[in-house]
Formats: structure tokens, sequence, C-alpha cells
């Protein structure tokens, strides 16, 4: 796994003239941040070797190099997930590469439901912390050792000081903001009721499909983390409906705009 990890990068490096400082995942949220890009290369993932392809509709599947306030950075437009059939190693397998690309903090957004009585459909949440519900581990198996400890610390998954600055970008810009735990399922179902109560009950603010396998992944790496989640539908008792994966998509459209402007700031503030 480590060669692997080793030899997709130095692919990636003959490809690219600099080393990025900041790791985007493009989840959902964040499209937008690609027209921000002043672009310098682009990789489609089908033409990286030993890179997985994302198979879900809306994200696209290439890694973006390019400049954002003038500091260098790598986007992943497009990421995977263990739903797609993909073993954890494969999730996070690209947060590796990035790793030895460079980079020194990692940027993630996604879509979540809402189980926090307080949040309404269209909120953006700054992640304070996280449970990890899916059964799996991408630690799982033999340390790998030149990565980091076979027992890392996960006191702080999300860096604390990026969480406070995100805060202040936001209140500075009149930008509505909560705070919570986010929940980490395998999916690719939505919730049932009596799981949204039970995600609620353990602790959770809201509840996805993503993040958490690669922040676990950075966090084992020493990179310090920043995530936001949209908060595209509810699993509160009265206000639980039909939701569609296009429903997301359309929520995730109309608020995208804010995430951009605080993770583009955030980044300009800790990277610059």
């Amino acid at each position: 796994m480590l060669e692997t990890i080793k030899s997709t990068a130095k692919y990636i490096q003959e490809k690219i003239s600099f080393s990025p400082k900041a790791g985007i995942i493009l989840g959902t949220g964040l499209g937008g941040l690609v027209d921000e890009i002043d672009i310098k290369h682009v990789l489609p993932y089908a033409t990286i070797p030993d890179f997985p392809v994302s198979t879900v509709e809306g994200h696209s599947g290439r890694l973006i190099f390019g400049l954002l306030n003038g500091i260098e950075i790598i986007a992943m437009q497009g990421r995977f997930h263990f739903y797609e059939g993909y073993s954890m190693n494969k999730v996070v397998f690209p947060v590796r590469v990035m790793k030895y690309l460079g980079i020194e903090r990692l940027f993630v957004s996604n879509a979540s439901g809402g189980v926090n009585p307080d949040f309404e459909i269209g909120d953006l949440m700054i992640l304070t912390d996280h449970i990890n519900q899916t059964g799996q581990n991408p630690l799982i198996g033999p340390n790998l050792d030149e990565l980091g400890v076979r027992f890392p610390d996960m006191s702080e998954p999300y860096d604390k000081q990026m969480v406070v600055m995100a805060k202040e970008i936001a209140k500075e810009n009149d930008i509505k903001v909560v705070e919570g735990v986010y929940v980490g399922l395998t999916g690719p179902t939505l919730e049932t009721p009596a799981e949204y109560l039970y995600v609620r009950k353990i602790g959770g603010d809201t509840v996805g499909m993503s993040t958490v396998p690669e922040v676990i992944a950075a966090r084992h790496m020493q990179i310090p983390c920043f995530a936001m989640s949209i908060i595209t539908d509810l699993g509160v008792p009265g206000k639980i409906v039909e939701v569609t994966h296009e429903d997301v998509q359309q929520v995730a459209e109309e608020v995208q705009p804010k995430m951009t402007f605080i993770i583009k700031n955030l980044i300009k503030q800790t990277c610059g």
C-alpha cells in the first residue's frame, strides 16, 4: 500500500509544476470553488495509476491543481464513498497521496441530514467533532508506520483554531453558521425515522455518508482538518419528508456560494 501511494504521488509530481499547501475535497457545496481557482493542471482520475473513479451522479472525477488567492492548492473534484463498493483504503487513498504531494491542511465539504431540532434546511454547519458509525476504519490492518502511529490520537479531529477563524469570517460577512457533531454512516440509503432518532440520541447533530474516513486518515498523518456541511434535509420528528438525491443537490447549489466564500478565505488566512 505504501509503495502504491508513493508511486501514484510520483506519477502526479511528474505531471505538475508545484507543491500544493492545501488539499480540498470538493464534496457537496464546494463545486463552485472550481470557478475561483486559477487552474494550472487537470488530471482525470481515470488517467492516474491506482486511483479510484467516482461513480456518484453530480461528482466529477479529476484532480485540479492551481492557485486560490495566490496559494497553491490541489482539489479533488469528486470523492469516493464506502457505499460505492470501495474498501476504506481506497476511499482514503487520495488523501494519503495528497500528503506525499505536500499538503499541510485538508479542507472538506459534504451534504448531511440535520437531526438537531434547531437546524433548518440550508444551514451551514462547521464540524467540531464526529462519530464513526460505519463499522469500519481506514486504519484497520497493518499500520503504515511511515504515515503515523498505530493508535493515533483523535481528541481534535477538526482543528479548533480553524473552527474559530471560520466562525469569525462568517460573522464578519453576515453568514449564518451553526456547529456540531457529524455522524458518519455507510449509506447509500437515507436514514429511517428511527435511525435519525438514534443518531440524535448518541450525540449527533447531523448525519452523512462521507468525511469521517478521510479525516481519520488525515489525522493519522498529522494533517489539520476543517470541514463544513450543508444541511440538505431534516431528520427531526415532524419534519421528515421523502428526499431524493436531486433535492440534496438543489439545496447545495443554493447555499454553496456562502460555503465557498468561507473556505476560500479560511485557506487564505491559514495557508498564505
